[in-house]
């Protein structure tokens, strides 16, 4: 199953974003697909967070066009959201304690167990942090 990072969804979302063709495109098949894919609840949130913020974005999405924008993918039948389970301190604390990781590369280290413990074989994501944490095959569709 393949997984979706925040910054795949802000693209596909924000029409100024210079990925956005591209990321949209890749969105729109994945969510058409039969094929099962996810978006891990934290990056649900994350790209809430982002869109609406008027620091990141002039003008922000408004409030309603992004939960809109979530309820449109969450349409998808294919569509899996993850989440934390029994297995997730243990799959996180291991990663963090191998990967040394503090700081912002904690949230990084997050979205790596929940796919782990869900099953994700794949996370699409334009951010090369991810690349320090070990255990999730990494990928940017958008190069």
């Amino acid at each position: 199953m393949i997984a979706l990072d925040t910054n795949i969804l802000v693209y596909a979302h924000r029409e100024d974003s210079p990925f956005h063709t591209k990321a949209f495109s890749l969105l729109k098949e994945i969510s058409e697909s039969k094929a099962s894919w996810a978006i891990p609840y934290p990056c649900l949130h994350e790209f809430y967070a982002i869109v609406t913020h008027a620091k990141i974005f002039n003008p922000p999405t408004p409030i309603e066009s992004a939960f809109e924008q979530m309820e449109a993918w969450l349409e998808s039948p294919s569509l899996h959201l993850l989440g934390e389970a029994p297995r997730y301190f243990e799959i996180l604390k291991q990663k963090m304690l191998a990967g040394k990781l503090q700081g912002a590369k904690v949230h990084d280290a997050r979205i790596v167990s929940i796919c782990i413990q869900n099953g994700v074989s794949l996370l699409y994501s334009s951010d090369r942090d991810f690349n320090k944490i070990a255990g999730l095959k990494i990928q940017n569709p958008l190069i």
